[in-house]
């Protein structure tokens, strides 16, 4: 199942390294004690099992021999590395792109359809440049030329919204701090504001505002997170398990355990219900919008 072109090296590194973890648990190895048969770190099979490296076809032979793995799953795991050093197009923004990052876009470009709540700032994939370059530059230690080169990147990632071929499906809920909060000034959040109104005219984004007025609710506990759904296989099963994607300052979190996924999914509704409707949460944007001028 090659990924290659679409979604680069992360589905499959992903699944790799499922599959590794799990024959690992099989043969009953410990992480430390499997890295000491390898001569390997701890942190780099954790590397290996979270999907965030790519991988050698004899490395994964000699883990395959270790755990006792049947020589059909062996050979259908070494032809799995090979696709975990295909290259998304993202990659050559390599060097301004952290390893978590890396990995959502991946998982983004994979995805068919991705509920988001958002408290602070309006997501990445409805960012006017300017409004995006304002954020990126408040960044610590980051030089004009990364700041340039991430907004590029910011941008490209729109793509997946905008294109008429399977377009990725949004449903979107903003905090309604997220309008007020003023990045850049005047003219760039109206700017920024305008544009929200026009991209929730496209079938595939929903837009949803919670108003103050909400008072609390789910999303006062959960905090913004972005939850992403995958196509379906021939057979009928997802190409890759619900993730939800939880982002911090020095890291992000990839949740995918049943328990967690309903959690968040129940959270997402309850936000959902808090909100105003379409009609109510693009007009009263469009109002502030009027407002700031």
């Amino acid at each position: 199942m090659s990924q290659e072109g679409a979604t680069g090296s992360t589905v499959a590194r992903r699944q790799l390294g499922r599959y590794l973890r799990d024959l690992r648990g099989r043969a009953r190895f410990s992480v430390r004690s499997a890295a000491m048969e390898f001569e390997w770190s701890e942190t780099k099979m954790w590397r290996i099992e979270s999907g965030l490296t790519s991988m050698r076809g004899n490395d994964v032979k000699m883990m395959c021999q270790l755990y006792d793995a049947p020589e059909e799953t062996t050979n259908a795991l070494m032809a799995l590395a090979r696709e975990t050093k295909a290259n998304g197009w993202w990659m050559s923004y390599s060097d301004v792109i952290p390893d978590y990052l890396d990995v959502y876009i991946g998982l983004e470009e994979a995805a068919v359809e991705l509920d988001g709540y958002w408290t602070e700032r309006v997501p990445g994939l409805f960012q006017t440049e300017r409004y995006a370059r304002v954020l990126l530059e408040g960044w610590p230690g980051v030089t004009p030329e990364q700041v340039e080169r991430r907004v590029q990147l910011r941008m490209a990632r729109q793509s997946l919204v905008m294109r008429t071929i399977r377009p990725l499906w949004v449903r979107m809920v903003l905090d309604e701090a997220v309008l007020h909060r003023s990045y850049g000034g005047t003219d760039v959040m109206v700017e920024q504001l305008r544009h929200l109104v026009v991209i929730s005219q496209r079938n595939n984004v929903t837009l949803r505002v919670v108003p103050f007025s909400a008072g609390f609710h789910y999303g006062s506990v959960s905090r913004q997170f972005v939850k992403l759904e995958f196509p379906t296989t021939e057979s009928g099963s997802p190409s890759e398990p619900t993730t939800v994607y939880v982002e911090g300052f020095t890291g992000a979190l990839f949740l995918e355990k049943p328990q967690e996924i309903k959690q968040y999914s129940e959270a997402f509704a309850g936000i959902w219900e808090a909100s105003m409707s379409e009609v109510e949460s693009v007009n009263y944007i469009a109002k502030l919008a009027r407002e700031m001028q």
